[in-house]
């Protein structure tokens, strides 16, 4: 009963990821835990959650290699993650805006909240990264000027 309530979860978030992937949000984030509850029963899957634990962290440790790099990953990061307050403020579309108006903030106020929780896991995730590369350079693991 649990394994078949354990994949109905993991198919239901991986379905549901793919949905809310093109908005804003927590669609990428839905997916990747989707995959990784998948991948504790389908082979197929845990292939795929390895190689992108792989490049995660390789693209992790690039992002903080450095003290500048690490500013800049947090700074981008906060501001994507803040942008959500655009879809709870929900200004009205611009005369300036060329595209049909259903591309005007799509998603609404619920796209807003998946983008600051979004945001927040992502700066939790940088913190986690920069603690963990910062533990192999003084662990004497690693080259703090490569992504390795």
């Amino acid at each position: 009963m649990r394994r078949t309530a354990m994949q109905g979860l993991g198919w239901v978030l991986t379905i549901g990821g793919v949905i809310l992937f093109p908005l804003p949000g927590p669609g990428l984030l839905l997916l990747a835990a989707g995959l990784a509850i998948l991948a504790e029963h389908y082979a197929w899957a845990e292939r795929r959650v390895d190689q992108v634990k792989v490049r995660a962290w390789a693209g992790a440790r690039v992002g903080v290699r450095t003290p500048w790099r690490t500013f800049w990953t947090v700074l981008v990061t906060a501001l994507l993650g803040a942008s959500g307050v655009l879809w709870l403020w929900a200004p009205p579309r611009p005369d300036w805006w060329v595209l049909p108006a259903w591309t005007w903030l799509p998603g609404g106020v619920w796209s807003g909240v998946g983008q600051l929780l979004s945001g927040a896991v992502a700066l939790a995730l940088v913190g986690y990264a920069w603690w963990r590369v910062r533990g192999e350079r003084v662990a004497g693991r690693g080259d703090p000027r490569c992504g390795v």
